[in-house]
C-alpha cells in the first residue's frame, strides 16, 4: 500500500467528500478518486459507499482507517527520527592514548560544540592492530593509527601529519652529557616501554634488534604520563613521539638524547573500513579532522 494513498484515504474519512479532500490536499479530484480506487482494488474491498455526492465509510473502510492511522503515524515518527539523526546519533572513535591526549582534544571539543546532541564515544586502542581490528568488526566508526607498514586492503586511510620519534631522558641522566649516543650505549640502560603492540615501541624495538642491542632492564607501562614522570625521576629512558613530551622539553624537565640512529617517522592517519557508510556527521568529522591537521 502506498503511504500517500493511505494519507488521502484518511482525509477522505474526515471529509466524506472527494471534492473537499482534493481541495484540502491540493490534488485534482480525479487524482483523489484514482487513489481511493487503487486502494480498493489492491484490498479487493469497498471502502466507501458512494450515494451521489455523499460518501459513507463501510465497515471495511472503518477497519482500514484504524490501521492507516497507525501506519501514517509511524511513517511520520520514522521521518522525524531520521531527521533527528542528521544532528544526533553516536560516533565511536578509536585511538592510542597519545593521540587522544595530545592531538584530538580541541578537535573533539569543536565537533561536540557543533553537534551537541551527538553521543561521542572514545575507545582507547593500545595498538594500531587493536584499532584496525575494531574497525574490521564494526566496533568503532573511525580510528587514528600511526603504523604505515601494515597495510590492510579493507582499511582506507588518509595521512594527516608526521610524528617525530625521539629518545628522552632526565637532564640528570648520564646520557644527557653526551653529544651523541650510540645503540651500544643503551646496553646498560633501563628502557621504559609502552604496552606491547604500540607502534612507537615496535619501531624502537626493531632498531634495537637491528643493532643487536638488548637493554639491561625494561619496564612496561600502560600510561604515557607514568612513563614521563618516571623518566623525569631518572628511573630510565624512553622513546616517545615528540608531541607527547613537547611541554616537558620546553620546561627543561626532559631532554632529547641525540641517538646516532635514524629514527623512524610515524605518520598519523585517519582510518575507516573501506565499506563503511559515511553518514553526514561522520563526513563532517572527517572534513574537520583534515582541516585541523593541516
Amino acid at each position: 500500500m502506498d503511504i500517500k494513498h493511505l494519507q488521502t484515504f484518511l482525509v477522505a474519512c474526515d471529509t466524506l467528500n472527494f471534492t473537499k479532500t482534493a481541495e484540502k490536499l491540493q490534488y485534482a479530484q480525479s487524482s483523489v478518486t484514482a487513489q481511493i480506487k487503487n486502494l480498493e482494488n489492491e484490498l479487493n474491498l469497498q471502502l466507501f459507499e458512494r450515494l451521489g455526492r455523499k460518501l459513507i465509510l463501510t465497515h471495511s473502510g472503518e477497519r482500514l482507517r484504524q490501521y492507516a492511522s497507525k501506519i501514517v503515524h509511524l511513517e511520520e515518527e520514522a521521518r522525524n527520527a531520521m531527521t533527528t539523526d542528521h544532528n544526533g546519533g553516536t560516533l565511536v572513535i578509536g585511538a592510542q592514548e597519545s593521540q587522544c591526549t595530545y592531538r584530538l582534544p580541541d578537535l573533539l571539543r569543536d565537533f561536540k560544540l557543533k553537534y551537541p546532541s551527538i553521543q561521542l564515544i572514545f575507545k582507547a586502542a593500545h595498538s594500531d592492530e587493536m584499532a584496525t581490528k575494531s574497525l574490521m568488526e564494526g566496533d568503532i566508526d573511525l580510528a587514528f593509527i600511526m603504523d604505515t607498514r601494515k597495510n590492510n586492503p579493507y582499511v582506507q586511510s588518509t595521512p594527516l601529519i608526521q610524528e617525530r620519534l625521539i629518545l628522552i631522558s632526565s637532564p640528570n641522566h648520564s646520557l644527557a652529557t653526551k653529544k651523541t649516543v650510540t645503540p651500544d650505549d643503551l646496553l646498560t640502560e633501563t628502557i621504559l616501554y609502552t604496552e606491547r603492540g604500540c607502534s612507537y615501541r615496535n619501531s624502537f624495538e626493531e632498531i634495537l634488534t637491528y643493532y643487536k642491542v638488548t637493554p639491561k632492564t625494561t619496564l612496561e607501562f600502560v600510561s604515557l604520563e607514568a612513563i614521563k614522570k618516571c623518566v623525569i625521576s631518572n628511573l630510565g629512558i624512553a622513546v616517545l613521539p615528540e608531541m607527547v613530551v613537547k611541554e616537558e622539553l620546553l620546561e627543561g624537565e626532559l631532554l632529547e638524547v641525540n641517538l646516532k640512529v635514524e629514527m623512524p617517522i610515524l605518520i598519523t592517519q585517519m582510518a575507516l573500513h573501506k565499506d563503511k557508510w559515511i553518514n553526514p556527521q561522520l563526513a563532517d568529522f572527517m572534513s574537520m579532522t583534515k582541516k585541523y591537521f593541516k
